[in-house]
């Protein structure tokens, strides 16, 4: 999950050029396709630009001095308050020699330092998690262990282990997540870096327990992002037209950015037909409606007005156990030849294509039934799975799916 989550977030860094967000957008897969060369994540980049903050953190730790009341020698007496001298007064003697006893110590107020402060308390949250976040971007990576961002993660989990050890012997205690932020917090330039970067891992650890909740929704958005890369790959494929996509800095439901529909617009000149990539349509429509399909392909003519656009189904099934790909295929390709019995429809559903993780083991299965074609895709949104899920994609766009409107 955490894989199809990155690949949705590459979208974001892709749109700070949207001239060029398709073509940053493919890169950004292509590199996701050798799993020697880890994704980029939230801990990468704060391995990348927090270390030296770290470190300023490290020798100049906030410490206060705090007031405490306790037994102490007469020669080291620096300062009394009220109710030290009402314990003196009960003492018995007449001098305060007599009064400070056997030991010559008296009740006085001292000062220790104390690292215990909330801004060291924040500190010391974020340096556990951070531990606990790279270390698990380590794990999903076991093959990337000669790669710059590997060994910057790994030098990273091993510096905030150790700075948080230290503060833990300090007698520094853990802050809470919701915990409102001082004067040091806000104002101080260290202290205020390392309460954004706890911030940001809290809003990552809180939008991947969400994300386990609606995890169909971000791999819809996943596979409608894998089909409009796969239609750029189209021979004599042009985008047209392109939907303004806003990308959400936390996920709604599961769902990272939102856009008009269709998302985008292909020509494809060599066969002279449009294409639109509908992703969750406002109005779907009867017959993919009643084909429960949240993603299509739209194909029309635009040089013949009297042709009917036709639509291409696509499902997007996720599962927690992988899919029965050739019992999908079958059920699915049973479902549109119902459908293209359906009566008074100008538009029709004349193929389907299935997107479903592959849990690591790729595969495409296609099945044909009373003219109707449908391909079942299990892939991942990582290394080979998915060089070979996008392969598969491109497959399916290169048959015979167009047709005559």
């Amino acid at each position: 999950m955490n894989e199809v989550t990155a690949r949705v977030q590459e979208l974001g860094e892709a749109l700070d050029d949207p001239s060029t967000l398709w073509a940053r957008l493919r890169a950004a897969w292509d590199r996701a396709e050798d799993e020697e060369d880890p994704r980029m994540a939230e801990i990468v980049r704060q391995a990348r630009g927090l270390t030296p903050i770290l470190k300023s953190f490290h020798d100049h730790i906030r410490r206060v001095l705090r007031r405490h009341r306790e037994l102490t020698p007469l020669d080291r007496v620096q300062e009394m308050d009220r109710a030290s001298m009402r314990w003196l007064s009960r003492q018995p003697g007449r001098t305060t020699a007599e009064r400070a006893g056997s030991e010559q110590r008296i009740m006085a107020v001292v000062r220790h330092q104390n690292y215990d402060t909330l801004e060291n308390r924040v500190a010391h949250s974020y340096l556990l998690l951070a531990v606990e976040v790279g270390r698990e971007w380590l794990r999903e990576h076991p093959r990337a262990q000669g790669s710059q961002r590997y060994k910057l993660v790994q030098g990273y989990v091993k510096f905030c282990k150790a700075l948080a050890l230290e503060l833990g012997h300090l007698g520094v205690g853990i802050a809470e997540p919701d915990v409102t932020p001082n004067y040091v917090l806000l104002e101080d330039r260290t202290y205020c870096m390392i309460r954004e970067a706890w911030e940001a891992l809290l809003k990552r650890e809180k939008a991947l327990d969400e994300l386990w909740a609606w995890q169909a929704q971000t791999w819809t958005d996943f596979s409608v992002l894998a089909i409009v890369l796969a239609l750029h790959d189209v021979e004599d494929a042009e985008l047209i037209a392109q939907s303004p996509i806003r990308f959400l800095a936390e996920s709604a439901n599961g769902i990272w950015f939102e856009q008009e529909r269709p998302i985008a617009v292909f020509w494809l000149r060599k066969i002279g037909r449009v294409v639109e990539v509908m992703a969750r349509p406002e109005r779907p429509g009867t017959l993919l409606t009643l084909a429960r399909a949240h993603v299509a392909l739209r194909i029309s003519d635009p040089l013949d007005r009297s042709a009917f656009p036709h639509r291409v189904a696509v499902w997007t099934p996720h599962a927690l156990e992988r899919l029965d790909l050739p019992e999908a295929a079958q059920e699915a390709a049973r479902r549109l030849s119902d459908l293209a019995r359906v009566p008074g429809q100008q538009e029709r559903i004349r193929h389907g294509l299935i997107l479903t993780p592959g849990h690591l083991e790729p595969e495409a299965i296609a099945i044909e039934r009373s003219g109707v074609f449908v391909e079942a895709i299990a892939f991942d949104a990582t290394g080979a799975s998915l060089a070979a899920g996008r392969a598969a994609i491109r497959a399916f766009l290169a048959r015979d799916i167009w047709g005559g409107a």
